[in-house]
C-alpha cells in the first residue's frame, strides 16, 4: 500500500466535499452551535429546567393579591420582581386567563396565630415558561412569609427543634451539567458521526456512478482507494473537533486537556468510520447502507454508554480535568478495537478486489 496513492484519493475526496451540500450544512450547524454556545446554553437549559431562567429575568411581573391582608402582601409589594394589584378573586382569575396577570395569590382569613394552618392558593397558567419563572420568584417570598409564621407560632412548641446546618447552594449546576455533560461531547463527537456517514456515501457512490472499474484500472488498487477515503474522513474529525473547542473557549467555556480530548476522539471516530466502511462495502447501496449503519450506531452507542468509563464520560472528565490513568486504559482498548477493524477491512477489501479481477 503506497502512501502517495492514499493521498491522491484523499485529495480527490476533499475536492468533492465542497459539492456535498448536506455535509456542508451539517458542518455549518455545528459551527453555529459552537459559536453561540453561551446563548444556546441558556436556551436549551431552560427546556429541561425552566426555573434556571429566573436569574436572568429582571422584568416586574404583574400579580394579583386576593383575600385577607397579611404580611405576605407587604413582602410582595417590597419585592422588585412584582407589581401587586389587590382585587377580588373572580376578577383576578379572569385577568389571568386573558394573560393580563402572571399569577393570582389567594390568602384565606386565617389569623397568623390561629391553630389552623394557613393555606395559600396560587393560580398560574399551566405549562407556561413565564409561570415557571414566576413560581421560582414567588417561592422566595413565600418562604419568607413561612418563616414569619414560624416565629409567631413558635411559642407553642414544647421541644426546641434541632437546627440543621445545610450548606448554602452555589447554583450553576444545571449549566455545568449541560456544558460539560452534553454540549462538549455532542460537538466533539458529532464530526465522528458525520465522517462515518460520509465514508458510506464516498464508497457507495463509486458503485452507483459506475466509476469503480475506472479507478481499479489505474495503478491505485481497490484497498488503497478504500483507505484513501477512510483517511479523508478521519482527517476531518480532529480538524472539526479542534475548531469547536476553540470556539467554545472563545465563548468563555474553560476546557482542560485539549490534546487528550482530540486524541480520544480521533481514535474513537476511526471505529465508527471503519464500521461505516464495512457496511458500505457489504451493501454497496447508499440507502440500505445508511439505514443499517444508523441502526447499528444506536446499538453501539447504547452499549458504550452502559460502560462506566465510556468515551463520552471520559470526554467530560477530560474537559473538567478530573480524568486519571483510566483515559490511557480506555485509549488502549479503543486502539485494540481499531486494529481489529483495520485487519477485517483490509481483508474484506482484498477479497472484493480479487472477485473483481476474477469476474
Amino acid at each position: 500500500m503506497k502512501g502517495r496513492h492514499l493521498s491522491i484519493i484523499a485529495k480527490k475526496e476533499f475536492r468533492g466535499l465542497f459539492n456535498e451540500k448536506t455535509i456542508l450544512l451539517a458542518v455549518l450547524l455545528q459551527l453555529f452551535i459552537a459559536l453561540f454556545s453561551s446563548f444556546l446554553m441558556v436556551g436549551l437549559t431552560s427546556m429541561y429546567d425552566p426555573s434556571s431562567l429566573s436569574k436572568y429575568s429582571h422584568y416586574r411581573y404583574s400579580v394579583a393579591y386576593t383575600g385577607n391582608e397579611s404580611e405576605l402582601l407587604a413582602s410582595l409589594q417590597a419585592s422588585p420582581d412584582f407589581r401587586v394589584y389587590q382585587m377580588d378573586l373572580s376578577t383576578a382569575v379572569a385577568a389571568l386567563g386573558q394573560r393580563k396577570l402572571a399569577a393570582v395569590i389567594y390568602v384565606p382569613d386565617t389569623l397568623p396565630d390561629a391553630v389552623d394552618p394557613i393555606k395559600i392558593t396560587l393560580y398560574t397558567v399551566q405549562n407556561d415558561l413565564q409561570s415557571a419563572i414566576v413560581d421560582v420568584k414567588l417561592k422566595d417570598v413565600f418562604l419568607k412569609y413561612e418563616q414569619t409564621l414560624r416565629q409567631i407560632r413558635g411559642g407553642r412548641l414544647d421541644v426546641q427543634p434541632l437546627p440543621l446546618q445545610i450548606p448554602v447552594s452555589t447554583g450553576g449546576g444545571d449549566f455545568y451539567e449541560f456544558v460539560y455533560g452534553l454540549l462538549i461531547p455532542l460537538l466533539v463527537f458529532m464530526p465522528a458521526i458525520i465522517a462515518s456517514a460520509l465514508v458510506i456515501d464516498l464508497i457507495t457512490e463509486e458503485y452507483q456512478h459506475e466509476t469503480l472499474e475506472t479507478l481499479i484500472s489505474t495503478p491505485i488498487t481497490f484497498p488503497e482507494m478504500i483507505w484513501g477515503k477512510v483517511l479523508a474522513c478521519e482527517v476531518l474529525v480532529p480538524v472539526q473537533a479542534g475548531a469547536w473547542l476553540i470556539l467554545l473557549a472563545i465563548n468563555g467555556i474553560a476546557i482542560q486537556n485539549t490534546i487528550p480530548i482530540l486524541l480520544q476522539v480521533s481514535v474513537t471516530s476511526l471505529i465508527l468510520i471503519l464500521i461505516g466502511t464495512l457496511v458500505a462495502l457489504h451493501y454497496r447501496e447508499r440507502t440500505a447502507a445508511q439505514f443499517i449503519f444508523s441502526t447499528g450506531l444506536v446499538v453501539v452507542i447504547l452499549l458504550a454508554l452502559a460502560v462506566p468509563s465510556n468515551p463520552l464520560n471520559l470526554l467530560t472528565r477530560l474537559a473538567v480535568g478530573t480524568a486519571g490513568i483510566e483515559q490511557w486504559l480506555v485509549l488502549g482498548v479503543v486502539l485494540a478495537i481499531v486494529i481489529g477493524l483495520c485487519y477485517v477491512t483490509q481483508k474484506y477489501a482484498e477479497a472484493i478486489a480479487k472477485n473483481h479481477k476474477t469476474g
